[in-house]
């Protein structure tokens, strides 16, 4: 069960003007399971992408990096996408880009566009070749039931490990202008920034200029799927993506537009509670744990002190365990590579319990206090640097016997 995150309601999701999504069951990896989507945008939209770091990306990731770059050197526009589950098509070599060019081909003849105006995408095992036959047969049924209002069903077909369905929606007014978007991501594991197997995408129906789309989805990347962490493993496959339909009446074509700043941090705002969701469903995780690394020098190293404490299997197994064994806290922020550390001025909370002062235990500190703390489904940890004015914020999960079984027995 995810960690105080309930059910998204169908209901609840607002279909976007000028994008349909449809689903189909291809049993790329089992039967009778949502596998295939395909998402169509209208004439006018602009799409912009963030992906994995990780020299081995997939296939289908260089294919949607090519097609995004082919559309700045005055390329056609994206029209459509298409996710596969079930198999990555990472560590697939040539084969496998042949494959994720055959299946944009296939969109492409079906909705009657080029192939590079086609992203693909992909999750699952790794280093197995992708069943682009099973695919293609299934593209014809998610074309047919292309509906504004299918985004939990396109939420489910994305999943792999997840236990539920990521999603959530938003109506905002811009300038005076309404303006509606929706989200959808999926993740549970092999979850580290840059990027965090997670695929996240959002749509939102103002008309937003392609450089500042791209800049966009940088900034709120990195304040939402880009400061989350499960299990440390940066993924093959990451890719957060970005779509302005262009169907409302909002336009924004500068980042000195008068509109950009709200709608920079509407897009940012549901994008970190769909980052946050991938979190609260992390593979056996119990607990929801915000991590913040205040009056640092710089972000950088408010970054990586967040994340040693973060990633520290030590610190996650003793938040599960509800163990106070504190200590692990402060050892993972003496090795997180800021060198020039004043360990003296340091001050660590557990919620509002302070935990060390000044570098040490602090003398009023009780370990039941700690313990009441660490026993709550969600923990913030904070840490004082007393060396500047910058901050960071991490979210993270404890680490349980359940994610060791999940990943064990993750190709049955």
């Amino acid at each position: 069960m995810a960690v105080n995150s309930p059910l998204p309601v169908a209901a609840e999701l607002k279909p976007v003007a000028g994008i349909e999504l449809g689903y189909a069951e291809a049993g790329i990896k089992k039967p009778n399971r949502k596998d295939v989507l395909v998402m169509k945008l209208a004439e006018g939209a602009t799409v912009a992408g963030v992906f994995t770091k990780n020299r081995f990306c997939a296939a289908p990731v260089q294919v949607s990096k090519a097609n995004l770059e082919a559309v700045k050197g005055g390329g056609k526009a994206i029209r459509a996408l298409v996710v596969n589950t079930g198999n990555a098509n990472a560590g697939t070599g040539e084969p496998g880009l042949q494959n994720a060019q055959a299946t944009c081909a296939e969109v492409a003849r079906l909705l009657g566009l080029d192939a590079q105006q086609v992203l693909p995408f992909s999750t699952g095992v790794i280093l197995e070749p992708l069943p682009v036959q099973k695919i293609v047969a299934g593209l014809p049924a998610a074309i047919a039931n292309l509906k504004a209002d299918n985004w939990f069903n396109a939420a489910e077909a994305i999943m792999t490990t997840d236990t539920q369905p990521k999603a959530a929606s938003l109506t905002t007014t811009i300038g005076g202008h309404t303006v509606t978007m929706t989200g959808i991501s999926k993740g549970a594991g092999m979850i580290k920034p840059n990027m965090a197997t997670m695929l996240g995408y959002l749509a939102f129906d103002a008309k937003v200029a392609q450089p500042v789309l791209d800049e966009l989805v940088k900034y709120a990347a990195d304040r939402s799927f880009n400061s989350i962490t499960i299990d440390g493993d940066t993924s093959t496959n990451d890719s957060f993506i970005l779509v302005a339909t262009g169907a409302g009446s909002l336009v924004v074509d500068s980042t000195e537009s008068p509109d950009y700043a709200a709608l920079r941090d509407a897009v940012t705002g549901i994008s970190r509670h769909l980052a946050q969701q991938i979190i609260r469903d992390g593979e056996g995780a119990t607990k929801f744990i915000t991590i913040t690394v205040e009056q640092g020098r710089d972000m950088e190293e408010c970054r990586k002190i967040a994340y040693a404490i973060a990633h520290s299997p030590l610190v996650k197994t003793a938040f599960f365990a509800s163990d106070p064994n504190l200590g692990r806290i402060l050892a993972a922020i003496g090795y997180a590579g800021v060198d020039d550390l004043d360990t003296a001025k340091l001050d660590l909370y557990l919620d509002d319990v302070l935990v060390a002062k000044a570098g040490g235990r602090n003398p009023d500190y009780k370990e039941e206090d700690g313990q009441r703390v660490m026993k709550k489904a969600e923990i913030l940890v904070r840490v004082v640097l007393a060396r500047g004015e910058a901050d960071a914020t991490v979210w993270t999960c404890d680490l349980s016997h359940d994610y060791v079984s999940i990943n064990a027995d993750y190709r049955s």
